[in-house]
């Protein structure tokens, strides 16, 4: 109504139409955004479903739209030629972290080396599953995990230790 000439203000209908033109603008700009939002992977999530049609996954509702994205950002990193640093890639967008990839060739294994995050990834499962379609039949894996270690725990008296699970000491990460 601000932009309007003087003459409009003062009648009732004009205030009510403007007032629904706001609110159906306002909605129209969230749909839009909320629509640009399902165009990236890192933001989609009405949208997931499409992805994972594109690349061939299996959809599952049931799983949180983070594993999903996670799958979904890995099979995109994980396309081509697999190399060392297409397993990196795959492996940091599951873990979050950094990671090695350790190369066995006369053993015809790899190990995968998760070294920026303590303990197990939490999708695992999920990673595993991706590493099976993209690794080559002939090499065989395994995983290197890091765990907390004692210097990183020498700060801690024994009543701060005593306030932690075995499991929370197990990836405490000092400080």
């Amino acid at each position: 109504m601000a932009y309007l000439p003087d003459f409009w203000q003062g009648i009732r209908d004009m205030k009510e139409l403007q007032s629904t033109l706001a609110e159906e603008l306002g909605i129209s700009i969230t749909l839009a955004a909320d629509l640009i939002n399902q165009f990236f992977v890192s933001t989609s999530t009405w949208g997931l479903a499409h992805w994972e049609q594109e690349f061939g996954l299996t959809t599952d509702p049931s799983m949180s739209d983070e594993w999903r994205r996670e799958m979904i950002s890995a099979k995109l990193r994980g396309h081509g030629t697999v190399t060392k640093q297409m397993l990196i890639d795959v492996a940091s967008a599951f873990s979050g972290g950094e990671v090695d990839v350790l190369e066995y060739p006369g053993e015809h294994r790899f190990v995968i080396r998760f070294i920026g995050v303590l303990g197990v990834p939490a999708n695992m499962a999920g990673f595993m599953a991706m590493l099976e379609q993209i690794r080559p039949a002939h090499l065989s894996y395994s995983f290197l995990y890091t765990f907390t270690t004692w210097d990183m725990v020498s700060g801690l008296t024994w009543q701060n230790a005593a306030t932690r699970t075995w499991g929370q000491l197990r990836t405490y990460g000092g400080g």
